[in-house]
């Protein structure tokens, strides 16, 4: 067995979650770093419009991380579930299918993008005091689609494969060098909005190549040739089909966007976008270390769960909600306790600092909540129910948010009614979540009794067949 085999199906639970989450969580909070760095330089040196303008922005970058998401996160289950069936052709099959279709859908959208630029911003809530903040940046992060989707596939590909690390350092490459050149393009040679978009894609790029230099180097398992690149359909439709909750997710994050940016400016104004936009990046530092465990979970749960190790997929899954939600928890108090110095980061005006302080402390109140709903979307979909982890991920954002966050500001509440639909939507569906967790959980209980019944009735099959060959005294 691989040494990466026998680290996901037998090593310690505690010990492989930690050793494949931490990796995980530090990638997704650099990567989330791409857009807070963005946000604090065009912030401190441009001004809060700038931030607007990146907020407005933000619909189209998290359509595209849908479909890397779902790329991503779809491939990943079939390549887990497969490496631990020991079915590893099949496995390099799923992952040259995520290359080629992460390509050829970011190559897309970035063409679609640059054509019908203004009517997409306007679409997205873009004011005429905004536009020309969101097309100066937009003009630039649409060309590392075409490259950049290939990044976060890849990522997802290399922790299936239990070597968390190097899709940290892929993404930390990157970050490192958004910042350094967020500093040189905003601060030192002052392009502004554009100078950020332009260190931002040259530091996708540079992860980009990092990745491709693994796969070649023969450090992965994954031994790709061109045959494995050429679109299976059967293959595409399960990864699509797997990785839809994610997709639902981010692109119900869009919708999301779009719709509270027509809101924030008809209730509150350029201001409110602005203070929203700040607030995004905040959170970002609360979900990604949920969405990092989530990504060390996935692999164990998958590889296990394909192997029949149902009682491993239990310890994992429940070890990765307590330390999501402890994080979460710490989190929130120390924002709730911080909020001021927070803001000052992003902004040195004080009226964005004043309405920031007061939205997100009512914003994030319950968002511990939401990391149980965002681990157990996961588990549906490393263990390949597409459906229950759809209608999770629907419930907080599509099914719940946005209907709160349209109703309760017409009951007079107005801009306050936004900031209070974030911890309504959020307890709402970890109750949701509640039901389909414990139903899962109950799942996994039964299958792994029933295995271990087959285990026994094998042992007893195997002891009876021996006593036939035992020779009689006397014979």
């Amino acid at each position: 067995m691989d040494n990466r085999e026998q680290l996901l199906g037998n090593e310690k639970i505690s010990k492989l979650l930690m050793k494949l989450s931490i990796p995980a969580t530090l990638a997704m909070l650099v990567n989330a770093l791409y857009n807070i760095t963005d946000t604090i330089f065009v912030g401190q040196k441009v001004g809060y419009l700038a931030i607007g303008g990146l907020a407005i922005c933000f619909p189209m970058q998290t359509i595209m991380m849908a479909f890397s998401g779902m790329i991503g996160v779809g491939s990943s289950s079939i390549i887990s579930r497969r490496l631990g069936a020991g079915k590893k052709e099949e496995a390099f099959e799923a992952a040259g299918n995520a290359f080629t279709l992460a390509f050829t859908i970011g190559t897309t959208i970035c063409i679609i993008g640059q054509i019908f630029m203004p009517q997409l911003l306007t679409l997205f809530g873009a004011t005429d005091e905004l536009m020309p903040y969101a097309t100066s940046y937009l003009r630039f992060i649409l060309i590392g689609f075409i490259y950049s989707p290939m990044v976060m596939s890849s990522n997802n590909m290399i922790r299936s494969e239990g070597n968390a690390k190097i899709a940290m350092n892929s993404m930390l490459i990157g970050a490192i060098m958004n910042i350094v050149l967020d500093y040189i393009f905003v601060i030192v040679i002052g392009t502004g909005i554009a100078g950020a978009a332009i260190a931002t894609i040259i530091s996708q790029f540079s992860s980009f190549i990092f990745v491709m230099i693994y796969f070649r180097s023969g450090k992965s398992i994954f031994k790709l040739k061109l045959h494995h690149l050429k679109v299976d359909w059967g293959i595409a439709r399960e990864t699509v089909k797997v990785g839809a909750s994610t997709f639902v997710r981010q692109g119900g994050s869009s919708v999301m966007a779009i719709l509270l940016n027509h809101s924030l400016v008809f209730y509150g104004g350029n201001m409110a976008v602005s203070v929203y936009g700040i607030i995004n990046k905040i959170l970002m530092l609360m979900y990604m270390p949920a969405f990092g465990i989530s990504q060390g979970m996935q692999p164990i749960a998958g590889f296990n769960y394909g192997a029949k190790k149902f009682d491993r997929v239990k310890a994992v899954v429940k070890l990765g909600i307590k330390y999501a939600i402890l994080y979460a928890i710490t989190f929130v108090v120390l924002i709730e306790v911080f909020p001021d110095s927070t803001f000052r980061l992003f902004s040195g005006d004080q009226t964005v600092i004043d309405n920031g302080i007061f939205a997100i402390r009512l914003m994030i109140c319950m968002t511990p909540f939401a990391v149980l709903q965002t681990l157990s979307a996961s588990l549906f979909q490393t263990l390949g129910k597409a459906m229950p982890a759809l209608l999770l991920t629907l419930s907080r954002q599509i099914l719940l948010f946005i209907p709160l966050m349209l109703l309760l500001p017409t009951l007079g509440l107005g801009l306050l009614g936004i900031w209070l639909a974030f911890p309504a939507a959020d307890a709402l569906s970890a109750l949701v979540t509640a039901y389909f967790f414990r139903k899962e959980m109950k799942d996994l209980d039964r299958l792994e009794k029933e295995q271990a019944v087959l285990k026994e009735e094998a042992v007893a099959n195997v002891t009876c067949e021996d006593l036939e060959y035992i020779p009689l005294v006397g014979d």
